[in-house]
């Protein structure tokens, strides 16, 4: 559905990762965690002194930084639940930001910076990138988290629940003071 989206909003995807794309000589490459460093992309990326940073952390640092930052975290739920908030703050009058894992039924699109100082994102454990294996939701700095149920998941990152429950630690150690979970 998301790639749907994109194409309704005007925007070209451009479809799998061939080095000529980087002829352009970006100012900087966001990566995202489907990549690899056995990936001849990456390779030429380092190899030619790219800069390049994960999206979570792009977002984290241009995006979030100066908001008023609602993550939604767990297991399950994390899209309805991140709708709902961000539904009620555009009933209660505030233009939220969002970012949401899904297509929304109650928006037209699943991110939008918004006007008011709220952003709500769904926050998911899932590793960064290849060369930041934290997971995402620790580069968004919640003022406000929300934390639904926690099971083992992402085996393919994760081996045991326990493995799963430190980062949600980190997540929770990353809560300021007068924030609130």
């Amino acid at each position: 559905p998301i790639s749907d989206q994109l194409d309704e909003m005007g925007i070209d995807i451009i479809p799998n990762y061939d080095i000529d794309q980087l002829n352009i000589e970006p100012d900087l490459v966001v990566i995202g965690n489907v990549m690899s460093r056995d990936m001849e992309f990456i390779e030429h990326i380092l190899d030619k002194g790219f800069p390049y940073t994960s999206g979570p952390e792009w977002l984290g640092k241009n995006i979030l930084s100066d908001r008023k930052v609602i993550s939604v975290a767990g297991t399950h739920g994390k899209t309805t639940t991140s709708s709902i908030i961000a539904s009620a703050l555009k009933h209660m009058g505030e233009d939220p930001g969002y970012l949401i894992g899904g297509v929304p039924i109650n928006f037209e699109v699943s991110a939008a910076l918004g006007s008011s100082p709220y952003f709500v994102i769904e926050a998911d454990e899932y590793d960064t990138a290849f060369f930041d294996k934290r997971s995402k939701f620790l580069h968004y700095r919640p003022d406000v988290l929300m934390l639904g149920n926690l099971e083992f998941d992402h085996a393919d990152i994760f081996d045991t629940i326990a493995d799963v429950e430190k980062q949600f630690q980190y997540l929770l150690r990353s809560v300021p003071a007068n924030g609130t979970v």
